[in-house]
């Protein structure tokens, strides 16, 4: 640990600086946290009681003995506090995670398809969740209450850590880790755990498999102060510092070998991506379940408006996911009241007709 906090140290490893970027970066940068900001506060006051803007910074800003001109009444504070605000973070930092997890397994692999899933987080994650919706009546019955109330949680993070340490494993020989074994592994480690998730499902009855359909599908419904304890720091960790990685990033996109002739550190970067990725998105997946497309398609647009330069991708990446799946939630919640629909559902209606876009565009650019 206290090589890599002296690898942070040094240039190599520099983090974003506003002043390295360029004039469009930062500007864009600025519009990000700006727009992350606004859909926020709307959608800390649109429910079945509706707050203002104004109120609702009113009430934000109240614990630290700021009076804004907006009155307000205890009812609409334990709204915003105690049930909407949990699930606003709770979409942020998921969103950030997937999204700058994603940037960097592309960079990692420079492959623009690539995303976490592909070393096993997400199946994983979903196979030890299921697993316990399904099995956990009989195998979770002799712990304690409250452990009990957490195991589909913590069986997820769980699953979604092994699955991606085997992946790793089987992708290390000598004490080097190879990314084209890593893809593969990944491939073959996620089929293996679908098939289990399948066979699970199989055996479920009506009950848990409405219970694990949800699931799968996505849902910040089940946000509170309690479930962002147990994830919040995983996530934060990994959209802290893996901004730090951009310059080793963009010399990995020169190619592995001229990124080691530069004098980074590649296996030492593979091990801290990969561990990062996997304790972000294995506790993303924890708590909302299985979300799709937001760690494949954000570092895309990002790309089409900010360059390829990972110094403003990767911030960007967390400010824009958290926002788009902000906006997905404030339409799962909304659409269809007093029911709510899966967020997976939305994040697949958006993501998918992009990178069709995105493909046609490709084909067209390539003459074909």
């Amino acid at each position: 640990m206290a090589g890599w906090v002296n690898e942070l140290v040094l240039n190599r490893w520099r983090p974003v600086m506003i002043g390295r970027l360029k004039p469009r970066a930062t500007f864009g940068l600025l519009v990000l946290f700006a727009s992350l900001l606004a859909v926020a506060v709307v959608a800390l006051g649109i429910g079945p009681v509706t707050i203002s803007p104004g109120q609702v910074l009113a009430i934000l800003v109240e614990p630290l003995g700021i009076v804004l001109p907006w009155s307000f009444d205890p009812g609409q504070a334990a709204v915003v506090m105690q049930i909407r605000a949990p699930r606003v973070v709770m979409a942020i930092l998921v969103g950030a995670a997937l999204a700058v997890s994603g940037a960097a397994m592309q960079g990692l692999f420079r492959n623009p398809l690539a995303d976490p899933a592909l070393i096993g987080v997400s199946a994983g994650g979903a196979l030890g969740a299921v697993g316990v919706i399904v099995l956990g009546a009989g195998v979770f019955s002799f712990f304690d209450p409250l452990l009990s109330g957490g195991a589909v949680p913590l069986a997820a993070f769980t699953g979604s850590l092994a699955a991606t340490l085997l992946v790793k494993r089987l992708a290390t020989a000598e004490g080097r880790t190879d990314v084209a074994t890593l893809l593969l592994a990944g491939i073959a480690i996620q089929a293996i755990a679908m098939a289990g998730t399948g066979l699970l499902t199989f055996l479920a009855d009506d009950e848990q498999l409405r219970t694990l359909t949800f699931w799968t599908m996505g849902s910040l419904g089940g946000a509170t102060w309690q479930s962002l304890a147990f994830a919040a720091p995983l996530m934060s960790l990994a959209i802290v510092a893996i901004p730090f990685t951009a310059r080793a990033l963009n010399a990995m996109l020169l190619g592995e070998a001229e990124a080691g002739h530069l004098g980074f550190d590649t296996e030492r970067l593979k091990q801290i991506l990969i561990l990062l990725v996997a304790g972000a998105v294995g506790a993303a997946v924890a708590v909302s379940g299985i979300i799709g497309f937001v760690g494949l398609v954000v570092p895309h647009l990002l790309r089409l408006t900010l360059g390829p330069d990972h110094h403003a991708l990767l911030p960007g990446s967390a400010l824009l996911g958290a926002t788009l799946l902000l906006l997905a939630d404030l339409l799962a919640r909304t659409l269809v009241v007093p029911a709510e629909l899966p967020i997976g559902i939305i994040t697949a209606l958006v993501g998918g007709p992009f990178f069709i876009w995105l493909l046609t565009s490709r084909r067209r650019g390539m003459g074909l």
